[in-house]
């Protein structure tokens, strides 16, 4: 059954046995697994496995799996990734075999590139599709991303001017990524108050948005002269503090992250979709992960929240406490400065 991703939450009323998530937009990917790993956890569907088709990929193994009895949960989740969206002859009798046997303590989740009609029109398709639900994820656009865009001002529950709606959907159609960051960036700036055109060009096209993004990459670059200097030149823009550490937030939970599964033996290369990182940017992750341990990122994630907390509670603007952060993204300056606690 083919079902558009913007239509899943009206069906999630019940569990289909698989879920064929095929499409080149990462955002709606992975938003889209979110929300069944999310109904499928309200299910008892508590242990999740995750597969990749690699190189020497034994499918033996997704049947292993699909017909073992879990140690910690009655009820598995298998996350099947497809990197060509092409199982081949072994994959294809092995995935019609498990669903003509359906397994109601199984879930199984295939995610792949778009498919093309060779692929949809394949058996392997044909049958998985019949048991379950399919989910082409293709950028929208046009009046399907005016709607897309409607959505999610709706979730951040923004109060946009129609010229500042215009705006979003001129910057930003064919990138949902980029356009949903921005929207939990106008939620934290002006999370109540109705936004213009005028204001909106303010927040995202003057230096200084741009500049804390720079800020943020030279971090994970290891570039501390660059940012210690583009930290400065904010603090005396007046950039206002909460914009910063929305940013260091952001890269901090997702290095965490990152480090975690590495430490569970997942591979980098199964986790740039997953994370929604552009291939551009996967250099700057490898450099940070490669550096920083899991011990220094929760070290930095809680002086972080020490930063967060005095600003919510007693508007102190620490930029003391930001630029010794900011340095921490350097392992060497931890033996000098871990200790070091924030009033």
């Amino acid at each position: 059954m083919r079902v558009y991703p913007d239509q899943l939450s009206r069906h999630l009323n019940q569990l289909f046995p698989c879920y064929l998530i095929f499409g080149d937009d990462p955002w709606l990917i992975e938003t889209t697994k979110d929300q069944i790993r999310q109904f499928a956890k309200r299910q008892g569907f508590d242990e999740k496995v995750q597969l990749i088709q690699e190189t020497g990929f034994n499918w033996n193994d997704l049947t292993q799996e699909w017909q073992a009895m879990s140690l910690f949960s009655s009820k598995r989740l298998i996350e099947l990734t497809l990197p060509q969206s092409k199982p081949g002859a072994e994959g294809s009798s092995t995935l019609q075999a498990l669903l003509q046997t359906p397994n109601p303590d199984m879930l199984l989740i295939i995610e792949g590139p778009k498919l093309a009609n060779e692929q949809t029109n394949s058996k392997w398709f044909k049958t998985l599709d019949a048991h379950g639900m399919y989910l082409p994820c293709a950028t929208p656009e046009g009046d399907q991303f005016m709607r897309w865009l409607d959505g999610r001002i709706k979730h951040f529950k923004l109060n946009l001017q129609p010229d500042a709606r215009a705006m979003l959907h001129s910057l930003y159609e064919g990138n949902l990524l980029a356009a949903d960051q921005a929207m939990q960036l106008l939620q934290l700036l002006s999370p109540t108050n109705p936004v213009s055109a005028d204001e909106l060009s303010h927040y995202f096209e003057d230096q200084s948005r741009f500049t804390v993004f720079q800020l943020t990459d030279a971090l994970l670059n290891n570039k501390q002269d660059s940012a210690q200097h583009m930290l400065a030149q904010l603090n005396g823009e007046g950039t206002a503090l909460p914009i910063l550490l929305w940013a260091l937030f952001k890269e901090l939970g997702l290095l965490f992250n990152l480090k975690c599964e590495q430490a569970q033996g997942v591979a980098l290369s199964a986790l740039w979709g997953k994370h929604r990182i552009w291939d551009k940017r996967k250099p700057l992750y490898q450099a940070a992960l490669q550096r920083l341990s899991l011990e220094q990122l929760e070290h930095m994630l809680a002086l972080a929240s020490k930063l967060e907390l005095n600003l919510k509670q007693q508007g102190k603007e620490d930029w003391t406490g930001l630029s010794h952060l900011c340095l921490l993204f350097d392992p060497r300056a931890h033996r000098h400065l871990a200790h070091i606690a924030i009033d």
